[in-house]
């Protein structure tokens, strides 16, 4: 869970995860102001602390350098804001178990009505569906959201991908999933109901617009590599210490 100012939802994410789903859950603070770090040391989870705030992509470097050094097998990736609906992991899981993918989304568009009504803003239900097309015509993938706060990563994924390149900001997600796409690796996505409330985590339309053109290159670097137009280091395999 990467996290930053999750105290108030915190809990009933954490009360939402089906027993005996999960082995460890592991929370990274990035700097929060509020009591988010005592709250999840008084459920029991790991926490690890960064000392400043360094960025979403950062918080989610750390949760993967954890996981891959514990052993997991499975990561999952979920908001602790209660955006996104933490009884579905057991679900989401069993598609890696079952090796029918690799990587595993929470989609928030099973339909139109639905994802407005669980209010997420018209601006950014447009702008998901115009980079999701375009994500899935230029990767060959036929995702329903490509921009889902909620994953799951078979090992060997982490592995692979040079996650430590990525951008610290929030163009690390898209940045995973363009990499999953280049590396083989096989995604697919699960209908997610989605909760848009104050106390949830949601950037503003500035910093989404840079956010969209940010995915734009992203795509365009993943092309440029592969017709050796230009060498990208986030397209070069991990290893170890990267």
């Amino acid at each position: 869970m990467p996290a930053y100012n999750a105290e108030r939802t915190l809990p009933a994410t954490i009360a939402d995860i089906p027993l005996g789903s999960v082995d460890e859950i592991v929370l990274v603070d990035d700097g929060s102001t509020d009591r988010t770090v005592e709250v999840a040391r008084h459920l029991g989870l790991t926490v690890i602390c960064h000392s400043r705030n360094r960025g979403y992509g950062a918080n989610q470097k750390t949760c993967y350098r954890y996981a891959l050094e514990h052993g997991a097998d499975i990561v999952v990736m979920i908001h602790p804001d209660y955006q996104y609906d933490s009884r579905l992991i057991p679900h989401a899981v069993a598609f890696i178990e079952l090796g029918i993918c690799d990587v595993v989304l929470g989609s928030r568009i099973r339909s139109r009505r639905e994802a407005l009504a669980g209010g997420m803003p018209w601006w950014k239900y447009v702008s998901n569906r115009l980079l999701t097309v375009i994500e899935n015509v230029a990767l060959g993938q036929n995702l329903g959201d490509f921009h889902s706060g909620f994953r799951v990563y078979r090992r060997t994924v982490l592995e692979t991908i040079p996650f430590e390149r990525n951008a610290d900001g929030f163009l690390f997600d898209t940045q995973m999933l363009v990499q999953a796409v280049y590396f083989g690796f096989r995604l697919g996505d699960i209908p997610m109901p989605v909760r848009y409330f104050p106390e949830a985590s949601s950037i503003g339309l500035g910093r989404s617009i840079v956010y969209g053109l940010g995915t734009l290159a992203t795509v365009a670097e993943y092309w440029a590599h592969r017709l050796r137009i230009y060498q990208s280091p986030l397209f070069s395999r991990r290893t170890t210490g990267q």
